[in-house]
């Protein structure tokens, strides 16, 4: 990068710095540190909580799954616009969750269920989440490594340390800062600084992808230029796309709806809000707060696919794959078993000239695999993982390079903070907190969170440096998930919904649904080695390989588990859709055997005689307009900018989203087949054209509502009074700071 590049970095970096230490003076207790108070606005929760879930390790998943499956498959993905509509619009779980008044989701699971599934939920959530965060500073890391051209080890008075390391160190640091000083308060100012500085920079990427790359003559060429069965515009020519297929898609819809705020990842957003109307505001705004983040990593999956695959950057493209396969080979041959080798490695990639460009990936994966297979895999996921980022950074002239770099800076903090918080105050509120008779006083309770969040970050780095990736970072983040997500879903949602749901039904889907994933990673991770090698002694390989094949026969090819020695049958996205029916199934059976009395759920969402009014809410009587109302998810509570804001966002995503681009488009395929340029014209259209738009006007809408919400916070943080009681304790079935107020209410209904 030029000296503009790094002003461009650095200056923002510094200014979200000195904000975080300036703001640090507005956490007073435990329910700032974990909540930020409960007073935030709707836009704050919108543009912040849309930073920290995006992330860094996001846009490359992303970029990798574009990268390798274009448009075709996430037309499909419009499926899910109905299902999003009716989650935004009726703040499905979300509003249920912030009635119950709970900090943590294990506070919920305690007063829902009990004490002991909290405790057990906590493990499992603490496990699973920490093992998915542990390979973000990585991927961050390689990301800044490639992209800046850093050299893999540098000398350091007279010691030679890997880079790698020394930049996870470098930004986790700054993550760790950062939430140390203000917990939730500290982490949700800055994301919000972070998202409102990032929405003029991502005009900047995309004006010049769109400037430096002609989509008819160069983008639109490269995608058709496709075997058949493996279209990256036509949907319906994608059968033979393996990861990342229609059944890829089906899950991420089956899980939407059964996993809904299973995973906490951003938990300290989900109790934010100053009600749990701004709460379901918040969410709504966030159909249309991705604006131009969205266009922009699939701009750049799509642009570096056509600098990589087209004639007319043919020359450019060999030297971005020989440069890659040198630099991955010195990253991954820097173990102790690669010593008497690695130069004759290296000089083996640096002096090949094969045919093609890819030819250097595949001489350097032989070579590895020659010595150590478990290390050829890593050299296959990091090969393509840091591809996109090698071409992005000969792509991109200077002042666009350091915007980009700044955007994947704030992207990566953002998403480090938010994360060590959640995981590390998941330790301590439903781990540690429940197993103490004496509450800790504030201060204790601060630093032991505190003191977790740490260890979070520390075991971060540890895991990062040492572990090998030998999946699609989406596939990882699958199997990780479903560590907790796979059986967590249905504990949450009918928990929340159903009445009947009890302990027993929650142990058993639970349980199951984790057992499921763990053997899922085992198998992943021991197929190559040992699973594999073992099949063929025993001679049970071609009997276990018709098994196989046999169950996912009327699947095919959406579902394909052929057998090969290089990579489990089943992936990350199959196992965890196992997982979930195999939990939904159990909770609900276990819990209608069980079920003895309907539970509370008045008490729970602090509802009916036990609202703050203890008055019961009259039902009205339902007309067609009102009809239409409650399908919007319109109350009592809107106002008629809350009203506008639900019919732009019904009209957006169902009538122009679903109905118009969607169904109309497959109706008229029916009747008249497209051809493969029509599809070029229709991606055009959908997704540059209209979401630039949108991107416009969103970037000027948000920045206004977001810098309006930011200052508001401020001042309600300041006049807000402190509640030494609400520190995420549960007795009773009821948090500690509702159980004056509960047991109160019970003595009024007993008369």
């Amino acid at each position: 990068m030029y000296l503009l590049d790094w002003f461009i970095v650095i200056i923002p970096l510094l200014v979200v710095i000195w904000i975080a230490v300036k703001t640090q003076k507005y956490t007073t207790g435990v329910s700032d540190f974990l909540t930020a108070g409960r007073v935030a606005g709707r836009y704050v929760v919108a543009v912040a909580g849309g930073e920290a879930a995006l992330g860094l390790i996001s846009v490359v998943a992303m970029i990798e799954m574009y990268y390798n499956c274009g448009f075709g498959v996430s037309f499909w993905s419009r499926l899910t616009t109905p299902l999003a509509l009716i989650f935004a619009l009726t703040g499905y779980c979300a509003y249920r969750f912030r009635e119950t008044r709970a900090m943590t989701m294990g506070q919920f699971l305690e007063m829902r269920y009990s004490r002991s599934f909290r405790l057990l939920a906590a493990v499992l959530q603490s496990i699973s989440g920490i093992l998915n965060y542990a390979i973000f500073p990585a991927v961050g890391a390689r990301f800044l490594i490639y992209f800046l051209d850093l050299p893999v080890k540098v000398n350091l008075f007279g010691w030679m340390f890997p880079t790698f390391g020394l930049v996870m160190i470098a930004f986790l640091s700054v993550a760790l800062a950062i939430v140390i000083l203000g917990g939730q308060v500290t982490i949700m100012v800055t994301d919000c600084v972070q998202g409102l500085l990032s929405y003029p920079m991502y005009v900047v990427v995309v004006a010049y992808i769109l400037y430096r790359f002609s989509w008819s003559t160069e983008m639109a060429p490269t995608l058709l230029d496709r075997p058949a069965g493996e279209s990256f515009l036509n949907p319906y020519d994608v059968q033979k796309l393996r990861d990342f297929n229609l059944f890829y898609v089906f899950v991420g819809m089956f899980s939407s709806v059964v996993n809904r705020m299973s995973w906490s990842g951003t938990q300290g957003y989900n109790a934010a809000a100053a009600t749990p109307h701004e709460q379901k505001m918040g969410g709504l705004l966030g159909t249309w707060r991705a604006g131009f983040s969205v266009m922009m990593y699939v701009l750049l999956a799509v642009a570096a696919y056509t600098y990589l695959n087209h004639a007319d950057f043919e020359d450019h493209a060999r030297i971005i794959h020989r440069e890659l396969a040198i630099k991955t080979t010195a990253d991954i041959t820097s173990g102790n078993q690669f010593d008497n080798v690695r130069t004759d490695i290296l000089k083996q990639v640096e002096g090949a000239d094969p045919e093609y460009a890819e030819g250097y990936h595949d001489i350097a994966k032989s070579a590895i695999s020659a010595v150590d297979k478990r290390q050829a895999q890593s050299f296959e996921t990091i090969y393509g993982q840091m591809l996109v980022p090698l071409a992005l950074r000969e792509m991109l002239p200077m002042g666009v390079t350091g915007v980009f770099c700044a955007i994947m800076i704030f992207l990566l903090v953002s998403t480090d903070t938010t994360y060590m918080h959640s995981w590390g105050s998941i330790i301590v509120q439903d781990l540690i907190l429940p197993l103490r008779k004496k509450p800790f006083t504030p201060k204790q309770q601060l630093l032991l969170l505190r003191i977790a969040i740490s260890g979070v970050a520390v075991f971060a780095f540890i895991f990062s440096f040492f572990f090998a990736q030998l999946d699609y970072i989406l596939m990882f983040f699958a199997i990780t998930g479903a560590i907790w997500s796979g059986g967590a879903g249905p504990c949450i949602v009918l928990g929340l919904y159903w009445r009947k749901g009890t302990t027993a039904g929650a142990f058993a889907a639970l349980l199951a649904g984790s057992t499921l994933a763990v053997a899922g990673i085992l198998c992943q991770q021991l197929w190559v080695t040992d699973i594999y090698p073992w099949l063929v002694e025993t001679e049970m390989l071609d009997s276990v390989a018709w098994v196989f094949g046999a169950v996912t026969a009327p699947f095919y090819p959406y579902l394909d588990w052929t057998v090969t020695p290089h990579r489990f049958p089943i992936n990350s996205q199959e196992i965890f859709f196992i997982s979930m029916l195999t939990s939904i199934s159990l909770y609900v059976g276990v819990s209608l055997l069980t079920c003895r009395k309907d539970f509370n759920m008045d008490r729970l969402l602090h509802r009916g005689i036990y609202s703050e009014s203890g008055k019961v809410v009259e039902k009205t009587p339902l007309t067609l307009r009102g009809m239409l109302g409650k399908l919007l998810g319109i109350t009592n509570e809107y106002t008629r900018g809350d009203r506008i804001l639900a019919w732009s966002v019904f009209l957006y995503s169902f009538v122009y989203m679903f109905l118009l681009t969607f169904v109309g488009v497959i109706v008229w395929n029916l009747i008249s087949p497209w051809p493969n340029e029509w599809w070029a014209h229709y991606f055009y259209v959908t997704s540059v054209l209209v979401a630039g738009i949108i991107g416009l006007v969103s970037t000027v809408w948000f920045s206004i509502g977001g810098t309006r919400d930011l200052i508001q916070l401020f001042d309600r943080l300041k006049e807000k009074r402190e509640n030494v009681l609400d520190d995420g304790r549960v007795i009773g079935h009821v948090s500690a700071a509702d159980l004056a107020q509960m047991e109160q209410i019970d003595g009024k209904k007993q008369e």
